[in-house]
C-alpha cells in the first residue's frame, strides 16, 4: 500500500488564508468605522439632550425673560463644555413667549458634529443634532 506525498493533500488550500484576510480586513475596518459613527452620533444626541434640559431648567429659575435667555445660553454652553464634547457650530434658542408664573420656557440646542475624523468611511462635513426641552415655571414665583 502506498500513501500519497504529504504536500499533495494540501495543494488546493495554498494561499487561502491570505485571500480571506484581503477580503475580510476592509469589511472589518468599515464595520468598526460604522460603529464609531453610530457611537459618535448617539453620544452627541445624549449630550445635546442633557444640555437642552439643563438650559431649560436654568432659564425657568430666572426672574425675567431676558435673564432666562442669558441663563439658557450660558447653561447649555457650560453643559456642552463640561461633557468634553465639541460642536463644530452650536446654537441655543430660548422660546420665552409664555414666560411668567405658570408659563413655560422652551430651549432648543443645536450642535453640528464633526465627522471628518472618521476618514476611513470617506465621510466629511458635519451632522446636525438638535434637542428641545420644556420646563414649567413655578406658578408662585415672583417676577420683575
Amino acid at each position: 500500500m502506498t500513501t500519497p506525498p504529504a504536500n499533495s493533500r494540501c495543494r488546493g488550500d495554498l494561499g487561502s488564508v491570505s485571500t480571506e484576510m484581503v477580503i475580510v480586513t476592509p469589511i472589518a475596518l468599515a464595520l468598526l468605522c460604522l460603529v464609531a459613527l453610530v457611537g459618535r452620533t448617539s453620544s452627541a444626541r445624549d449630550t445635546v439632550n442633557s444640555a437642552a434640559r439643563d438650559a431649560a431648567r436654568s432659564a425657568s429659575f430666572e426672574r425675567n425673560a431676558d435673564a432666562a435667555t442669558a441663563a439658557a445660553t450660558q447653561s447649555a454652553t457650560d453643559s456642552l463644555n463640561a461633557s468634553g464634547f465639541h460642536c463644530a457650530n452650536q446654537n441655543v434658542t430660548a422660546d420665552i413667549s409664555s414666560y411668567g408664573p405658570g408659563g413655560q420656557v422652551s430651549v432648543t440646542v443645536t450642535c453640528e458634529v464633526k465627522l471628518s475624523d472618521l476618514g476611513l468611511l470617506g465621510l466629511s462635513g458635519t451632522r446636525q443634532v438638535q434637542a428641545t426641552s420644556v420646563e414649567v415655571i413655578d406658578r408662585y414665583k415672583a417676577t420683575t
